[in-house]
């Protein structure tokens, strides 16, 4: 994994490269990595979401990329701003494990699968197809996307580097 242009995406955090540049964010256990691309200009976004829905959101000021539900509308507005056609955009995925098991656990235990279920619920609201993924099992994830040809490289102890 390259480290010019590299733009690093932190948790509950979001941005765009253009020009080649390369996104990237570490940890992802049960949060979800989106990435956004449109292949005709070249340019792409990256969010790493940490819960569902904004609706139990605590802090006084709202961190949007921190939530499935106000992420994915921003990294398309900046992605827009930039000259993306929506019609363009692909989404990939990767991340959303259950990195604990526990007996008899409640739907609110199992915040990795949830957030792969609110990510591909607000692609579906705004009609952006996901191409691939590599969501849940029981392990931590980093992810860079290049900017350029969109490719998703996901590293993972247990697996080494994958592309999607």
């Amino acid at each position: 994994m390259v480290e010019a242009n590299l733009i690093k995406i932190g948790m509950a955090d979001l941005n765009v490269a253009t020009s080649g540049g390369l996104l990237r964010t570490t940890g992802l256990g049960s949060c979800v990595g989106l990435t956004l691309h449109d292949a005709e200009i070249r340019v792409a976004g990256m969010a790493h979401i940490m819960l569902p829905s904004s609706d139990i959101a605590r802090e006084g000021t709202l961190n949007i990329a921190k939530y499935a539900d106000t992420a994915v509308p921003e990294l398309l507005a900046r992605l827009l701003k930039l000259g993306a056609d929506r019609r363009r955009l692909v989404a990939k995925l990767a991340g959303g494990a259950q990195m604990f098991a526990f007996a008899g656990a409640s739907d609110s235990m199992r915040i990795g699968p949830r957030n792969v279920e609110s990510v591909k619920h607000a692609l579906s609201l705004l009609s952006i197809p996901v191409v691939a993924e590599d969501t849940g099992g029981n392990y931590g994830r980093t992810i860079e996307l290049d900017s350029i040809s969109g490719i998703l490289n996901i590293r993972s102890v247990q697996f080494g580097i994958k592309e999607i």
